[in-house]
């Protein structure tokens, strides 16, 4: 059966599925994927990150074509980085949100497509400003709402996992009609578009590359990875995944920290392993 196996468009999650635990992209994974990709094979990192937290991980694996960023919100062409589309949320339909952020002193940031801002980013600590520089963002003061004319396309809340819990109990209970409210790590909650997700953007990304779903494969370990797993011709979770995610794929490999998807890769699409 494996043998059979002919996969066009292959789409990585980053954090905790592509990079180890370190942020690191092993060099036995780059070869691996190198190898693939001159088999003809396109890649798409699908991904909460922005493209600037992205689009340089591909350029590190020598890669060409585009990022799915933002959990679907916004796919960007690597090379001239056209937005191909994505998701505009109703700013305004957001005031209540950040307004639970404030009145409960819970970090939030507005992403649009290419830049981030935070309130009060002049005030940030060292330490949380090291974090966005491992993601190689730059923090920028949001402006005041009605000035903000680039289309938002994520809000992300970040805190400790009994913190953002209460946060997603509370607002399970708002009528959140519009949006995506979705746990895209332990420490984050993302409100997306409520039509965007990893697995509508690979969709369409896949119909305009021509490719249908059996030769789509995709790869990831977390809640915001599911719709692209089950879209997905063969969809694959990371051993560190939680057990709802290993039930939506097809296959389970080792874990980040165990070049899960080198291995993966490894078994169902070189070519060597399928003669």
């Amino acid at each position: 059966m494996e043998k059979e196996m002919n996969y066009k468009l292959i789409a990585l999650d980053v954090d905790g599925t592509l990079l180890n635990d370190n942020l690191e992209l092993t060099q036995g994974t780059i070869e691996t994927i190198q190898k693939i990709a001159a088999q003809g094979t396109e890649f798409v990192l699908c991904t909460g990150r922005s493209p600037a937290s992205s689009i340089p991980l591909m350029k590190q694996m020598g890669l060409k074509g585009y990022v799915i960023a933002h959990n679907g919100a916004a796919t960007v062409d690597t090379e001239t980085m056209e937005v191909i589309h994505e998701f505009e949320l109703n700013s305004q339909a957001l005031t209540p949100y950040m307004d639970y952020c404030r009145k409960n002193s819970i970090h939030f940031d507005v992403n649009t497509t290419f830049a981030l801002y935070v309130p009060g980013a002049e005030g940030l600590s060292q330490e949380a400003l090291e974090l966005y520089k491992q993601f190689f963002v730059v923090p920028q003061e949001l402006p005041p709402w009605a000035e903000l004319n680039e289309p938002i396309v994520k809000i992300t809340i970040s805190g400790h996992m009994d913190q953002l819990d209460k946060v997603y109990a509370d607002w399970s209970k708002w009528d959140n009609s519009g949006f995506t409210i979705l746990r895209s790590g332990d420490f984050f909650i993302d409100i997306t578009h409520g039509d965007s997700s990893k697995g509508a953007a690979l969709k369409k990304l896949a119909e305009k590359r021509g490719i249908p779903p059996e030769n789509v494969m995709a790869i990831g370990n977390y809640y915001n990875d599911i719709s692209m797993l089950t879209y997905a011709g063969y969809g694959i979770a990371m051993d560190n995944s939680p057990i709802e995610v290993k039930a939506a794929a097809k296959w389970v490999t080792a874990s980040n920290n165990e070049e899960g998807v080198r291995l993966a890769l490894e078994k169902y699409c070189c070519a060597e392993t399928l003669r």
